[in-house]
């Protein structure tokens, strides 16, 4: 589905979607883009032995090695829309520097380019999954590359062994690809002697994407393509930022696509004095409700989509000006509200009233099915599980998180090996990286927000766009904090006419059933393809 951003009211695992995009400032010819003769050094860099993995009283970090410095290229060929399509394969690492020009860090990547095409005028996008501490095994294997994992048609995984097989989904046709791991995750190390935790935080992780996109930039004579960042989750905070960051450094993007988008956590920690981190999650709560039939039969007779709309309609409307009132509310308005709020979230109005009217989100999971003994799941509320009681307050487990990852994981692996000819004996593969503690800067104590960087990108680019994906059923990032992030970002329409929002009949991982996965690589091919040339500002 798709739907312009609207202008007129609010809207909105790992992994598994964002997304992204800048295109050439006043001056559109991608041709004349060069590096700068002498971009920004990055921020120094804590130089210091590093006493993850537990040994004894010490902690030790796997470390990159001179033989972790090779490349791999291999020819491939896939069929795509009746036409075959033949491409190169590049498997490998690139050196992330210190202020001093020495080496802290290798990258891991893997990247797609088309055999057949002008690298001028080929658009390039670099992708990468969120977390934080996320390797990029789920948007490489699962969503875009030319290969996938076989999954069963509910999107959970098959029985093993699994397969990889031809991704009829891929966007090879339209763009070459880069998949990125961030340091820590997948092979991607710091080198002995070089504390990764300067890397585990949000400006160290900007500084590494930037220098990587950079290098790669160089090595591989891509300064004059289109330039596109997709990034799913965290990623798409990682995006905002670093789109930033590459336009104080001579690198501006054609787009962005922001895949299961969040740009602050205020729309996800509610507080006391932060209540639109409940209003927002009302559109996926009546989602929720409509497709496990919690809701009237005036509600479940339409789509999804009809009551979606309905509930975003009284969430930043009459709802959103009752919680405003606070504990002034009337109680005639309070019970009004409750009775409103149920008939649209299938949640019983004496439950909303003893919450306060606030439905935290692991509370809606714990009850919306609890007289069936069932919780719903955080990444995708269509799956269902079962707790030790169901008395408790929140859900045990994630019944949406448990189908994916050991596919994922042994399908890469074989494939990096036997296919792709690269491996490392000294590093394993870390679909989960030991990034924490999490640095957040200078947002520690405050809600860490990448709405006003992406404004400031897209403000001195008037040619960037934007595509939001958001999935129906996703309550990590919910749809409705993407919608209230965009509707505050700027207040010029040269801003949100440039954002476009599709929907998906989803969860988190928008990709892992068939008919989302067409859908949303169709929307993302049309994105590219209509903002690869950046000849026009709208």
């Amino acid at each position: 589905m798709r739907a312009n951003f609207p202008g007129d009211h609010p809207m909105y695992k790992r992994a598994v979607l964002v997304s992204i995009l800048l295109v050439f400032a006043l001056a559109p010819m991608q041709a004349q883009q060069r590096p700068p003769q002498a971009p920004p050094p990055p921020p120094p860099a804590r130089e210091q032995a590093v006493p993850a993995r537990e040994n004894g009283a010490h902690r030790t970090y796997e470390v990159a090695t001179e033989a972790d410095a090779r490349i791999s290229q291999t020819s491939h060929t896939i069929r795509l829309n009746g036409q075959d399509i033949k491409y190169t394969a590049t498997a490998g690492t690139l050196p992330i520097r210190q202020p001093n020009g020495e080496i802290a860090a290798r990258m891991f990547f893997v990247a797609y380019t088309r055999d057949d095409q002008d690298v001028k005028t080929r658009p390039i996008s670099f992708l990468y999954n969120g977390g934080p501490g996320s390797s990029t095994v789920f948007l490489h294997m699962g969503a875009f590359s030319p290969v996938r994992v076989e999954m069963q048609g509910d999107g959970m995984q098959p029985a093993p062994p699994y397969h990889l097989v031809p991704n009829e989904d891929s966007l090879i046709g339209s763009t070459d690809l880069v998949f990125i791991d961030a340091i820590s995750t997948g092979y991607s190390r710091t080198v002995a002697g070089v504390d990764p935790k300067q890397f585990h935080g949000v400006n160290g992780d900007f500084r590494a994407f930037a220098d990587f996109i950079q290098a790669y930039l160089d090595k591989y004579n891509r300064w004059p393509s289109p330039k596109f960042l997709i990034g799913e989750s965290y990623g798409t905070i990682r995006s905002a930022g670093l789109s930033r960051v590459l336009q104080e450094r001579g690198v501006e993007l054609n787009g962005i696509v922001l895949i299961s988008s969040l740009l602050t956590y205020q729309t996800l920690r509610p507080s006391p004095q932060n209540d639109i981190a409940y209003i927002d999650f009302v559109p996926t709560y009546a989602a929720t409700a409509w497709f496990h039939k919690k809701l009237s039969s005036d509600l479940e007779s339409g789509p999804v989509k009809a009551v979606v709309d309905q509930a975003r309609t009284f969430a930043f409307g009459e709802y959103a000006q009752a919680l405003m009132k606070g504990n002034t509310l009337s109680t005639a308005d309070r019970q009004a509200i409750a009775q409103k709020l149920s008939h649209l979230i299938g949640i019983s109005p004496q439950y909303i009233q003893e919450a306060n009217l606030r439905v935290d989100p692991a509370r809606f999971r714990k009850e919306l099915l609890r007289d069936e003994r069932l919780t719903v799941g955080r990444l995708d509320s269509r799956f269902t599980g079962v707790d030790r009681d169901a008395a408790g307050e929140r859900e045990e487990y994630d019944p949406s998180d448990t189908a994916l990852t050991g596919a994922y994981t042994a399908t890469f692996l074989n494939y990096i090996k036997n296919d792709l000819k690269w491996s490392s004996d000294d590093i394993h593969y870390a679909v989960s990286g030991d990034v924490r503690p999490w640095s957040w800067d200078e947002f520690q104590n405050r809600y860490m927000d990448m709405t006003e960087p992406l404004r400031a990108t897209m403000a001195r680019n008037p040619f960037l766009k934007i595509m939001v994906a958001c999935g129906y059923y996703d309550m990590a990032t919910p749809l409705g904090g993407a919608e209230y992030n965009f509707s505050h970002m700027g207040w010029d329409p040269t801003f949100t006419s440039r954002v476009t929002f599709h929907y998906y009949q989803s969860g988190h991982m928008i990709y892992v059933r068939p008919a989302p996965h067409k859908a949303l690589a169709s929307d993302i091919d049309h994105f590219i393809d209509t903002n690869k040339t950046g000849t026009t500002a709208q």
